[in-house]
This record gives C-alpha cells, sequence and structure tokens, in this order.
C-alpha cells in the first residue's frame, strides 16, 4: 500500500474548491479541485491513501489517485510505502 505525504517544503490549505497548494522552493500554486475527496489534514499527517477511499466508487478512487500521482510528479507530494 502507498501513503501520499505533502513534500517537506510544500503547504497545503483547505479552500472551498478542494485544495490550494504551495511549493515554497517555487515559489508555486497549485489549485486542485478535490471538493472533500482528500483534506489538508491527512497530508499534512499522515498522509493519504488509496484505503481511505475504500467506501466510494471506482471511479471516484480512480480519480484522486491520477490525482495523488500527478501531485507527486509535480512535486507537492511524496510517496511512502507502507508493510
Amino acid at each position: 500500500m502507498t501513503r501520499y505525504v505533502l513534500h517537506p517544503a510544500c503547504r497545503v490549505r483547505e479552500e472551498s474548491f478542494g485544495l490550494l497548494f504551495y511549493d515554497l522552493r517555487g515559489p508555486r500554486l497549485l489549485f486542485a479541485e478535490t471538493g472533500g475527496l482528500v483534506s489538508a489534514e491527512r497530508l499534512r499527517g499522515g498522509g493519504a491513501g488509496t484505503d481511505d477511499l475504500c467506501d466510494r466508487p471506482e471511479a471516484v478512487q480512480g480519480r484522486v489517485e491520477r490525482l495523488l500521482q500527478s501531485l507527486v510528479q509535480k512535486g507537492f507530494l511524496r510517496e511512502q510505502s507502507v508493510r
């Protein structure tokens, strides 16, 4: 299982549309229309993972997985393996 945590050089906050990411290395901003699917608190704390979405429809799970992977590629999140 993989968890996604906020990169140490990044900040995130919840907005009405979803999440706002700020990269201190850039500075860069990224607006992510997540609604209530992923919380800023989860990303700052223990991280978010696909197991958090097990009660959601498959289409929603896929959308969130793609979003998390995109945020990893852009450097806002890091992947952590969980055993």
